[in-house]
Parts: C-alpha cells; sequence; structure tokens
C-alpha cells in the first residue's frame, strides 16, 4: 500500500511540473497588448528567475543544436550560395536571443 502511494505521488509531481513547465509560454506572453503593441513593463523577479534557469539553458542547448545543424549543411549551403542566410538563421539568431537579450524580456 505505501508503495503505491509513493509512485501515485511521484505521478502526480510530475504532472504539477509539466503544468508548471507549460505556463512559461503566457509568461512569455503576458507583456504584450491585444492591439499588437508591447508595454513598458519592467520583467518581474519571477519572469527573470524563469529566463534563467528554463528558458537560457534550453536555449544554449538549442544554439549549439543549430550551429552543429549549420556545419553540417555547410557545403549545400556553399553549393547553394546562402550561407550568409543560413548562418542568420541557424546561428546568429538562437546566439542573439541566448546571450544579448536582457534576462526577463521573452
Amino acid at each position: 500500500m505505501r508503495m503505491i502511494s509513493k509512485k501515485l505521488m511521484s505521478y502526480l509531481m510530475a504532472g504539477a511540473l509539466a503544468v508548471a513547465s507549460l505556463s512559461v509560454p503566457m509568461v512569455a506572453g503576458a507583456g504584450t497588448d491585444p492591439y499588437g503593441g508591447f508595454d513598458t513593463v519592467e520583467p518581474t523577479g519571477g519572469e527573470m528567475l524563469a529566463d534563467a534557469f528554463l528558458v537560457r539553458p534550453f536555449m544554449l542547448v538549442g544554439t549549439v543544436l543549430t550551429t552543429a545543424t549549420f556545419i553540417v549543411t555547410l557545403p549545400f549551403s556553399l553549393l547553394g550560395g546562402n550561407v550568409g542566410d543560413a548562418a542568420e538563421t541557424l546561428v546568429l539568431e538562437p546566439a542573439k536571443y541566448t546571450f544579448v537579450r536582457p534576462l526577463g524580456e521573452m
């Protein structure tokens, strides 16, 4: 009986963590105006923490993966003549989003 309650508790905790991680995009869109503009509200501490500990590590992994993809596809980009576009999309944009933007601004 005790084993069932431990498993149930672990499943509930995993579910709660999954639901909490799904709310990150909602936090990212919280600063947008429904009419297309942006509010000038400073990011909160929670947004900064979410950015520092959830978004940035995933974006770092994404930057490494997209850079590796750029290197693998570089011969095809050379043949197609679009090395600059591929570098901008696969290397520079993820790197800027990971390292350059202010903390908490998503």
